[in-house]
């Protein structure tokens, strides 16, 4: 079909018009190899291109072909359950364990590790030089202990009078003063202590970051913990937090046994009762027990003080020991049963038995985790549920807390894994507050180091927004994150890497700790 130009071409604007220069010299040598190294980068970028297309084509068809079926519960409503197979959030969930097959940089974790142990010594240092202070700086002649012991020998060899005011309104004599009293602390006293890390367990993010460290004094089997603070980079405060002071177990086997060397290691739990300690935070006051977790200890000191003391073993430690086979025999059969899984059912499980605990307190019966591992399909023989019952049930009340039920049932990472779970929290978390916004995990996230992102198979951008829809699903708020959701997010990721270091990968590199 031809078209008439009406009017003056030479009126037409300049880009309408097809103007073909004349004489143009033929392309040098140059210019032709850059337009081959042109050419064949366009076709290996549609070649990869037209990969993705299918791939993604075959996988949406797998996927509509897959078996599933939904739970009718309104605590799992929407969540896929397929037997035998995964569901796209299942895969999507995987994708983070790409990172576990880039190698992070040597020489930058040299570098941040290096950086790590220098300040953890020098906060290990200062907490040690308060607690010293602490418990040296009131002096001998000003213990309390002095005017009582006076007191008692005047009230026995002199008539009370009236008008003579009680020792501690009046001046002491210094023959009148002890040279030590029996809470008087030295310097070499102090010194037989082993000193450890901890945590706090809980799903509030808040206390559960809080860094404490603690000592155990071996001359009166006395213990205390301190927290330390840090505001912004140079400003610190330590303060006491369990006061100093015998303390016994308050559950389990050995509840009502004084705290002894042999129950400080990584991983041990030390149980407090909060109404012993009206100074704690309102929000550890609200539970009943405060339970310290061990994540780190002085070795070397601890082999020391062991090789100078003498604790026979009990029948309690082989009846632990029992309960522990026990517990991992069921362990390792649901972590095969949640290798591929894991997220997305300890992510759900988590929300489950949290709408299940209408009282709030975080117990439920027996009857509620029967129905919670039917509803996840979370098979477990009757004989394996009651003996793990009856060691979780050991106050015999009836109702076990669904958080220990988890740990001790499902099992959970090791200490050194959760330490990066809760740096990369902390991280994000820049307030305190316990929890993140959506938003600010999707400025933090970084994904341009994913193996797929590199070898040109996903974008950044669709692997953060997998990322982000796997853990939103894991919320009981569309906006943010609690730490407890972080944390079972990660806890279903680590069940599949078998390698802590390749674990630390799935952290370091997306979040820069």
């Amino acid at each position: 079909m031809d078209f008439e130009i009406v009017g003056n071409p030479e009126s037409l604007p300049t880009c309408e018009q097809d103007v073909i220069p004349e004489n143009l010299p033929a392309p040098t040598d140059k210019y032709k190899l850059k337009y081959q190294q042109y050419e064949t980068e366009m076709k290996e970028a549609y070649k990869q291109y037209s990969q993705r297309k299918a791939e993604k084509a075959k996988s949406n068809v797998t996927h509509q072909q897959s078996p599933r079926k939904r739970i009718n519960d309104e605590c799992v409503q929407g969540e896929e359950v397929i037997m035998g197979d995964l569901t796209t959030l299942d895969r999507k969930a995987l994708l983070q364990q790409g990172y576990a097959d880039n190698r992070y940089s040597a020489q930058r974790s040299t570098r941040k590790s290096d950086a790590e142990i220098v300040a953890a010594e020098k906060k290990k240092q200062t907490v040690a030089e308060q607690v010293m202070i602490d418990h040296l700086s009131r002096a001998v002649i000003s213990d309390p202990e002095q005017n009582v012991t006076i007191e008692k020998e005047e009230s026995a060899s002199v008539l009370p009078d009236a008008r003579r005011a009680p020792l501690r309104f009046r001046r002491r004599a210094l023959h009148e003063t002890k040279i030590r009293t029996h809470s008087t602390l030295t310097e070499n006293m102090l010194s037989h202590k082993v000193q450890f890390d901890g945590r706090i367990i809980s799903r509030n993010g808040h206390d559960a970051c809080r860094e404490l460290i603690g000592f155990f004094f071996t001359h009166d089997q006395s213990l205390t913990v301190y927290e330390y603070r840090q505001f912004g980079k140079n400003r610190t405060n330590v303060l006491p937090f369990i006061q100093k002071n015998v303390y016994s177990h308050q559950r389990g086997r050995r509840k009502g046994k004084q705290y002894q060397l042999g129950d400080f290691y990584i991983g041990g739990n030390l149980t407090f009762l909060s109404s012993d300690h009206p100074r704690l935070p309102e929000s550890i006051r609200e539970n009943t027990l405060l339970i310290l977790r061990i994540t780190n200890i002085d070795q070397i000191a601890l082999d020391s003080l062991k090789a100078d003391s003498v604790e026979r073993e009990d029948d309690i430690t082989s009846q632990e020991a029992s309960d522990k086979l026990v517990l991992k025999a069921v362990q390792d059969m649901l972590k095969e049963q949640l290798r591929n899984r894991g997220v997305r059912i300890l992510t759900g499980l988590g929300k489950y038995l949290q709408q299940l605990d209408k009282e709030g307190n975080g117990l439920l019966d027996k009857a509620d985790f029967k129905q919670a591992l039917k509803v996840f399909h979370l098979e477990v023989s009757e004989n394996d549920f009651e003996s793990s019952w009856l060691i979780l049930n050991g106050n015999g009340n009836g109702k076990v807390d669904y958080g220990e039920f988890k740990r001790a049932v499902i099992g959970e990472m090791n200490e050194y894994r959760k330490s990066f779970v809760r740096k990369a929290f902390m991280k994000l978390d820049f307030n305190k507050t316990g929890s993140v916004s959506i938003i600010d995990i999707r400025k933090c996230y970084c994904a341009k180091e994913h193996p797929q992102v590199i070898s040109g198979h996903s974008t950044e951008e669709e692997i953060k927004s997998s990322f982000l829809e796997t853990l939103k699903d894991a919320c009981s708020k569309s906006d943010e994150v609690s730490y407890g959701e972080f944390e079972d997010f990660y806890e279903g990721l680590s069940i599949g890497i078998a390698d802590d270091e390749d674990f630390v990968n799935v952290l370091r590199i997306p979040w820069g700790i």
